[in-house]
């Protein structure tokens, strides 16, 4: 049996380890983004920034705060997944993973299905960001060269 580069091995309590890491950086640092939003227009801090659909709108200055907030969360949870996945094959499923958790929250916190397209198109932009930026970072980390040899060259 030949060996290979890398071994895949099926280890569900991996994944889910690292589905509740993902969970965790994506709301412990949307609650940062979001505290630094507030604290610039002064502007009190609540779960409905976070789980109320209608809290992200295009209307209000406190709602393009917080579509920022989230885009820049994408962002930070990019990193999450070059920090923590590092594969890159693994970047959509895993974002995919975080943002349908954060829907089945708004759901179970609105009692019903997001209705505000503004609330959909900034979660389908995050999850394009979030992924792609994440998928770039993993793959340049995964094709860097591998040095074969380190040792003295001789002349022949």
């Amino acid at each position: 049996m030949a060996t290979h580069f890398r071994s895949y091995i099926w280890d569900p309590v991996l994944i889910v380890c690292q589905i509740v890491l993902m969970q965790c950086i994506y709301y412990s640092f949307l609650g940062l983004w979001l505290a630094g939003v507030d604290s610039l227009v002064q502007s009190s801090r609540s779960l409905d920034q976070i789980f109320n659909y209608q809290a992200l709108g295009f209307a209000t200055v406190q709602g393009r705060l917080s579509m920022m907030a989230f885009i820049l969360n994408s962002l930070t949870c990019a990193l999450g997944l070059w920090f923590f996945i590092r594969r890159g094959k693994q970047c959509l499923d895993f974002t995919v993973t975080v943002h349908f958790f954060h829907m089945i929250g708004c759901w179970i916190y609105n009692a019903h299905l997001p209705a505000a397209l503004s609330w959909w198109l900034v979660n389908i932009a995050c999850m394009a960001l979030m992924a792609v930026i994440g998928e770039y970072l993993c793959m340049r980390t995964e094709l860097r060269a591998i040095p074969v040899n380190t040792g003295p060259k001789s002349n022949l």
